[in-house]
């Protein structure tokens, strides 16, 4: 497969940490963020390579030649005028033939793409863009998905709802060949043009159902900012950047809901009901940045009492996300139980009324997510204010957390920010 890596950004927003090279040529850690992705490329055998270059394009082809000092075949397509994101595709219809990847030269990654190429491959879309949380999403596109990962909204920054998911296009892309044809099919690819890669080509792809989205926790950032830059370096030199590639191993943080992360009310039925407990977010925080998967685990009973639908539920937890998200700190993942055995109830959906094994205390959902993000459950934590919670992390075989009054726990902490700082100072000491 060709990696087609976009290297013409000038930087501005990170003017103040380098203007004599271009922004893929700042070096993280005495290295150029393009060698970077590069060696992570190199690492899982995409060696060959496609590099779009514009602004000081003599700085990349100078260090890097044709890529045979890193074993890799390097060539260049420089654009003698800006094109924008996604004008090179004029050039690129003639060059490739097949499958590729588009990435954008000016991100930290550490991603393992073998997962990304199979969820490609089984979408069968014209495109598929890397979705994840991030720290600010407020300033973000946001990306919402169906269940079978197909796009369904793309919402800029101007656009955003009240309440919304934290899925973020992450600047890496697989395109099939068939985006040529889609393209000029839609007037575009006539000449060299100017052309916006998410507002011109992926969003208009929704409309025939042609974009799909690949949710992970992996790591990618964009470093185009003074302090997102810093934050990268300390990233690299913890180790977290590739310690977050799921071809490794994770470690986890489960969390409930209730009553650990928003204020119980009994059955939470509305989004107007969801309030974070004090801390919470600044507790998930300090999770995230440490390097653990923040992943919620709650049973969501109203659902079979037909007392709140997907729909509603949703919308709950787009609250949480956004709530979650003004302040720096994301979940990972949802997972929620539907079921509720008990019957009698008006309204009650009667494919939700049986005995499964994903109800806390049954590990099932810890199970699920160990499954879909390769987590180490010996080495995770269930964390929540219930008996359940506690039997759930324990069938799993993960160390237990009560909080918030819940004793029956390996340990137990006043409050989930308690656990937090104490998980995250151990692992310092």
């Amino acid at each position: 497969m060709i990696a087609v890596i976009m290297a013409g950004g000038k930087g501005t927003r990170i003017a103040s940490v380098s203007t004599e090279v271009p922004k893929p040529m700042i070096p993280l850690c005495g290295k150029p963020v393009l060698e970077w992705q590069l060696e992570c490329l190199k690492a899982q055998n995409i060696t060959e390579i496609l590099l779009v270059t514009g602004h000081l394009h003599q700085v990349i082809s100078d260090y890097f030649g044709d890529g045979s000092r890193m074993g890799m075949q390097i060539s260049y397509l420089v654009e003698e005028s800006p094109l924008g994101t996604a004008g090179a595709f004029y050039y690129l219809k003639d060059r490739l033939d097949g499958d590729f990847l588009l990435l954008n030269g000016d991100v930290m990654f550490d991603v393992d793409f073998a997962r990304f190429v199979q969820a490609h491959q089984h979408y069968g879309g014209a495109a598929t863009i890397f979705t994840h949380p991030n720290q600010h999403p407020y300033d973000s596109a946001i990306v919402v998905c169906k269940e079978n990962g197909q796009v369904v909204n793309w919402l800029h920054k101007e656009e955003k709802r009240e309440w919304y998911a934290n899925r973020v296009n992450a600047g890496l892309h697989l395109f099939s060949p068939g985006i040529f044809e889609w393209m000029k099919a839609h007037g575009m690819l006539q000449k060299p043009e100017k052309l916006d890669l998410d507002r011109q080509v992926l969003k208009p792809l929704l409309a025939d159902g042609l974009l799909y989205g690949y949710q992970s926790p992996e790591y990618v950032k964009d470093m185009g900012t003074p302090e997102r830059y810093e934050m990268v370096q300390r990233d690299i030199r913890s180790g977290l950047v590739s310690a977050r590639n799921l071809a490794n191993p994770q470690k986890a943080v489960f969390l409930d809901r209730d009553g650990t992360i928003n204020k119980y009310v009994g059955f939470l039925r509305s989004a107007e009901q969801m309030e974070l407990l004090p801390q919470a977010a600044q507790a998930i925080r300090k999770l995230n940045e440490a390097g653990w998967l923040v992943i919620l685990a709650t049973n969501q009973p109203v659902l079979a009492r037909g007392e709140v639908s997907e729909e509603e539920l949703t919308e709950i937890h787009n609250k949480m996300e956004t709530l979650l998200g003004k302040e720096g700190a994301y979940v990972d993942a949802i997972y929620y139980c539907p079921h509720h055995p008990d019957k009698g109830f008006a309204g009650e959906r009667p494919e939700y009324k049986i005995e499964c094994s994903c109800r806390k205390p049954k590990p099932g959902l810890l199970f699920r997510a160990a499954q879909d993000y390769h987590i180490d459950l010996k080495k995770s934590w269930m964390v929540g204010d219930s008996a359940a919670d506690m039997g759930a992390g324990k069938a799993a075989g993960c160390k237990t957390a009560g909080v918030y009054g819940e004793k029956s726990g390996d340990e137990s902490f006043a409050t989930l920010a308690e656990f937090a700082a104490f998980l995250c100072g151990r692992e310092k000491a």
